[in-house]
């Protein structure tokens, strides 16, 4: 008798052990905004796991460029962008972000990970490299096994594992892949090695701002403004799901390189455009991010705060350097207690643990935005400090 392609989903016991428990994480209900306050299956909570660096995902300029799309152009275009999807907003914003970047054209996908499946898989072929950091996120790994290029890993970070694999690929085409700043780790790539290294070995580089867009540079355009060598990244990725306030994701280099990804990523010809909706909101936040650097200011100072105190206490910050303060709790078990404990006192942050992260070093990634106030941070700390106590994390 053969077997039955669904035994996998019969036998997936551990989301309903986890559920017995109490202490299940994930796809809980949110019925508000995401601010730095929101309501969680019908309870307020203070939260330390978004993505809203600059608080822009309920201003109402933004809001009102959402709906005024919306009034002009409909709730979709109903096709892909190569076809009937593409509309004068979508290329008004893809000029606009380009301008900003520093780039000659950006093209805008339907998401970001799209942006990562898309350009990627279309820019490496047959006896071409991608060399990726192994913490890079999840849609450049699936870009990559994507694109029928050969994919090699560098550890994280590690410049001098980085030139090991160039050597080994000398003289073929290479694409070195890196975040700006790590999802999980939040500590910002070493850019000026890695840049320095692809020139010694005729490769380019290709940066995914995703978390960085709007949070590091002086005037927020990411990682090559913040060590001031924009023009040293080759190709530059930023999902509009963050500091964007929308949904969606740019590509920006060369008119060349962009027209070439046009024409030839599968994610952009095959799928549906962006709802215009999505696109005008990205539009205001991108008026924002320049007309108001000093959300950019707070963002930074939250950060500092809450890294220092969180140090104070005892808990293990990693190598964080941004908005992202991942904490180390141990196990997965005391990470999903962990989180429980704090859900019931009121913050919602994100456990995270294996296989994103090495065995018995599970984390509760934390996160922040520049409209959390003194009381919302003074709160997460008291909390912290109660929980990581009650298990034994600090002293």
């Amino acid at each position: 008798m053969s077997a039955d392609i669904f035994d996998k989903c019969f036998n997936f016991s551990v989301v309903n052990e986890l559920k017995k428990t109490g202490f299940y994480p994930y796809f809980h209900r949110v019925e508000s905004a995401q601010g730095p306050e929101i309501i969680v299956d019908g309870k307020k909570k203070i939260v330390v796991c978004s993505n809203n660096y600059l608080g822009l995902a309920n201003h109402s300029k933004v809001i009102e460029a959402s709906v005024t799309a919306v009034r002009k152009y409909g709730t979709s275009c109903t096709g892909s962008r190569f076809l009937n999807g593409t509309n004068d907003l979508h290329e008004k914003v893809e000029k606009k972000f380009a301008n900003f970047i520093g780039k000659e054209e950006a093209i805008l996908f339907t998401t970001g990970h799209h942006s990562n499946l898309g350009a990627l898989s279309s820019l490496v072929g047959k006896n071409e490299v991608l060399i990726t950091d192994k913490l890079d996120h999840a849609s450049i790994i699936d870009g990559c096994r994507l694109s029928f290029g050969e994919m090699a890993r560098f550890r994280h970070n590690d410049m001098s594992d980085l030139e090991r694999q160039l050597i080994k690929h000398q003289g073929k085409g290479i694409l070195i892949v890196v975040d700006g700043i790590f999802s999980m780790e939040g500590d910002i790539v070493n850019f000026p090695e890695a840049s320095k290294l692809a020139k010694k070995y005729g490769a380019r580089v290709f940066v995914d701002e995703a978390h960085s867009l709007g949070v590091i540079g002086k005037s927020g355009k990411g990682t090559g403004e913040h060590f001031n060598m924009e023009e040293d990244v080759d190709v530059l990725m930023a999902t509009a799901s963050k500091s964007l306030a929308s949904i969606g994701g740019f590509i920006a280099s060369k008119a060349e390189v962009v027209d070439y990804i046009k024409h030839n990523a599968r994610t952009m010809i095959f799928t549906a455009s962006l709802p215009p909706a999505c696109v005008g909101a990205i539009d205001a936040a991108l008026d924002l991010i320049i007309s108001e650097p000093e959300r950019r200011t707070k963002l930074m100072e939250t950060a500092s705060k809450m890294k220092s105190a969180f140090q104070s206490m005892g808990y293990n910050t990693n190598n964080s350097q941004s908005p992202i303060i991942p904490l180390t709790v141990g196990s997965d078990l005391i990470a999903f207690k962990m989180w429980r404990m704090l859900f019931d006192e009121g913050v919602f942050a994100s456990p995270v643990v294996t296989p994103a992260v090495p065995e018995g070093q599970a984390i509760i990634r934390t996160s922040y935005m520049a409209t959390h106030s003194d009381d919302h941070l003074n709160f997460i700390l008291e909390k912290f400090r109660k929980v990581g106590k009650q298990l034994g994390i600090i002293a």
